[in-house]
């Protein structure tokens, strides 16, 4: 498996690519990663325009230390194959990630995984640019482990629950957690994704939560996915950035504490020692694998 690029997902915040404005604003907001969107957020008939203002943007904007991503529609559509060798063509070197939408197997992932390829050599790109995958048809779900193996340029899996719910039956006013319905009612979807991303090294990303003027009930659904291992989740509003970079970032507390346990035991090793005791309990190689998630973490945002 080769390495993928660390890269901060804890918000991705979605931007019309046909929108001039909103992705000149989105370039200077210093969010983890923005997505220029050509697929839910444009009409059709501004989709192929809104290509050459999205490869405008990626070459002129100062998007700082964000990650910079475009989503393309997705390959049942007269649009995906040329969104790639557009997009690549114009932008190549400006780009990190393209986003697949509505993938249904590992063969959508191999595909552009292969268009990619294509165009890396024709353009002779100096870098690789990623790929990530929103899993938001019930196909998807019953496949998750087949596509998060399918390629190495693979980087990230999304729960798109939007299209997912409509692709399930589930009931949009059971969304967000107005129904009343018992517990999470994702429980069963996040979980799967995020243990078929673990298990290929890849992140497992939260989808948009609708009712940005709710900024509380942003933060439980942000607190529900990052419990379950997910690195982060969509912003669909400016407003939600600061919340998910908040609720997927360790507290300094919990910086210093897992600093300081990492050094306790590095110096208990050190002694031929295969434990140490730490403010009053016992640690070991498997309380490091969280430790060093940790900081690891904490040392990519800068804490």
């Amino acid at each position: 498996m080769t390495n993928r690029p660390k890269r901060l997902r804890r918000c991705q915040l979605s931007v019309p690519g046909s929108s001039e404005k909103m992705m000149t604003k989105a370039a200077g907001l210093g969010v983890d990663f923005v997505f220029l969107d050509l697929e839910d957020a444009v009409a059709p008939q501004e989709k192929r325009p809104a290509r050459k203002k999205i490869i405008d943007a990626l070459n002129n904007l100062d998007f700082g230390k964000t990650t910079r991503c475009v989503r393309i529609n997705d390959l049942t559509t007269e649009y995906a194959a040329e969104d790639i060798i557009e997009i690549m063509e114009g932008a190549g070197e400006n780009l990190d990630v393209i986003m697949l939408t509505k993938c249904l197997g590992p063969d959508d992932i191999t595909f552009c995984d292969k268009l990619m390829t294509q165009m890396e050599k024709k353009l002779n790109l100096k870098k690789k640019i990623g790929l990530e995958t929103l899993i938001e048809e019930v196909e998807a779900m019953q496949r998750v482990d087949e596509i998060a193996a399918a390629s190495d340029r693979l980087e990230a899996l999304i729960f798109g629950m939007g299209d997912y719910s409509a692709s399930q039956g589930v009931s949009t006013k059971d969304i967000g957690g107005e129904s009343g319905y018992p517990g999470d009612i994702w429980h069963y979807q996040r979980q799967k994704m995020t243990i078929a991303a673990r298990v290929n090294k890849i992140d497992a990303v939260d989808g948009p939560f609708a009712n940005f003027s709710n900024p509380e009930a942003f933060r439980e659904e942000c607190r529900r996915s990052m419990i379950l291992g997910m690195v982060g989740k969509w912003a669909i509003h400016p407003s939600q950035v600061a919340i998910a970079h908040e609720v997927f970032s360790p507290t300094e507390d919990e910086v210093d504490r897992a600093r300081r346990m990492k050094a306790a035991f590095e110096e208990a090793v050190s002694k031929g020692l295969g434990a140490a005791q730490f403010e009053g309990s016992m640690i070991d190689i498997a309380s490091m694998r969280i430790v060093d998630r940790i900081v690891t973490r904490a040392d990519m945002i800068g804490i």
